[in-house]
C-alpha cells in the first residue's frame, strides 16, 4: 500500500524515525503540505497520515484510492469525518499519547502563575534582590495550592491525570464531563455541574475537545460566574475561551492569571491583546511534544496503519 504523511515535521523534527512506517509500504514523507498541494500529494494513496494538514469533503471526493486516514494528534477536527465515513474511508487517531506530558505541563503553567520563577530569575540578574535590604526579594505574589480548589472542565483520561498531580499538591479537585467514572469518584473526584465548579474553583483547568457546544465555553457569561481571582489554564483547544473575554476579566481582577499553550487560531496572525498583559502567560502549543511522548505517538500511529493493513483497525473515530 502506498502511504503518504502530508506534515510530519511537527512529529518528527528529525529526531524520531520513520522506519517502522516505511516498514509497511512505499512512503513519501513531506514536513509540510500547503491546502494547494493537498490533493496532488495524496495522488493515488490508499493511506495517510495528517496533522493539521485539513482534508475537507473535496480533498476526500478527489482521492477515489483513499482509504484510511490516520490523524498524528486526539483531536481530528481536521477531518470531515462524516463525509469519510460516506466515502468508506476509515479515520483513526492516538488518544492517549500525551496523558502525562499535558497533565505534568498544566502544573508548568500553573506553578509559574503561582511563583512567577521565570520573572524573579530575571529580576535576580537585573540586580533587585542584590539591592535588597532584606535577605529575600519579591515582586509578585506567591501563591501556595495546598488547599486549593481546581476544576477540571472535561474529565477524561488528561483531566483525570491532571487531578492526581493536583491531589500530590493537596488540591481538591472537581470535575465537569457528561460522563461520570464511578472509580474516579472513589479517588476523591467530585462530580459538579458547570456552573457549581466555575463558583467554588480557584483554579480552571480546560480538557474537552473543542465541539459546537464547547465553543468559547469560558466566555464573558461563564466568567462572571467564576470565584474572584480564579486562574484559567488552557492547555486543550484555544477556541474553548473568549479571549476578548479573557482579556476583559483580567484587566478587572475577575481573573488573576490565565496560562495558555493554545490560542484559537495556531499561529497567531497579527497582534493579540493577551500577549503583552502581565497576567497572562502564552506558549506555543508545547504541551504535548516532549520527545518521549512523540515516541509514543509515533508507535501509536504505526500500530494504527498495521491494525488497519491487517482489518482490525484500531482508535477508529467515525465508525
Amino acid at each position: 500500500m502506498k502511504i503518504v504523511v502530508l506534515d510530519g515535521y511537527t512529529l518528527n523534527p528529525n529526531d524520531l524515525s520513520w522506519k517502522n512506517l516505511e516498514a509497511l509500504g512505499e512512503t513519501v514523507i513531506y514536513d509540510r503540505t500547503e491546502n494547494e498541494d493537498i490533493i496532488s500529494r495524496i495522488g493515488d494513496a490508499e493511506i495517510i497520515l495528517t496533522n493539521k494538514t485539513p482534508l475537507k469533503e473535496e480533498t476526500l471526493k478527489a482521492c477515489p484510492n483513499l482509504k484510511y486516514v490516520g490523524v498524528l494528534a486526539t483531536g481530528y477536527n481536521v477531518v470531515d469525518i462524516d463525509n469519510a465515513k460516506k466515502h468508506g474511508i476509515v479515520v483513526c487517531n492516538i488518544p492517549t499519547y500525551g496523558t502525562t506530558a499535558v497533565a505534568q505541563f498544566v502544573f508548568a503553567l500553573l506553578l509559574e502563575l503561582c511563583h512567577r520563577v521565570g520573572h524573579h530569575s530575571q529580576r535576580v540578574t537585573e540586580g533587585a534582590w542584590s539591592s535588597s535590604i532584606d535577605f529575600c526579594f519579591w515582586d509578585y505574589p506567591l501563591v501556595e495550592l495546598y488547599g486549593k480548589t481546581i476544576g477540571i472542565i472535561g474529565f477524561g483520561r488528561i483531566g483525570h491525570q491532571t487531578s492526581l498531580v493536583a491531589r500530590g499538591f493537596g488540591m481538591k479537585v472537581l470535575a465537569f464531563d457528561s460522563y461520570i467514572n464511578k472509580e474516579w469518584e472513589k479517588e476523591g473526584v467530585k462530580y459538579v455541574s458547570l456552573d457549581q465548579l466555575l463558583k467554588d474553583s480557584d483554579v480552571i483547568s480546560l480538557h474537552c475537545p473543542l465541539f459546537p457546544e464547547t465553543e468559547k465555553i469560558i466566555n464573558a457569561n461563564t466568567l462572571s460566574k467564576a470565584k474572584d481571582g480564579v486562574k484559567i489554564i488552557n492547555t486543550s483547544r484555544g477556541g474553548l475561551i473568549d479571549e476578548d473575554a479573557l482579556y476583559k476579566a483580567l484587566e478587572s481582577g475577575k481573573v488573576s492569571g490565565a496560562a495558555m499553550d493554545v490560542l484559537a487560531v495556531e499561529p497567531p496572525v497579527g497582534p493579540n491583546k493577551l500577549f503583552t498583559h502581565p497576567n497572562c502567560i502564552i506558549t506555543p502549543h508545547i504541551a504535548w511534544a516532549p520527545k518521549e511522548s512523540r515516541q509514543r505517538l509515533m508507535d501509536i500511529a504505526v500500530d494504527n496503519v498495521k491494525q488497519f493493513i491487517n482489518k482490525t483497525p484500531n482508535n477508529v473515530v467515525n465508525k
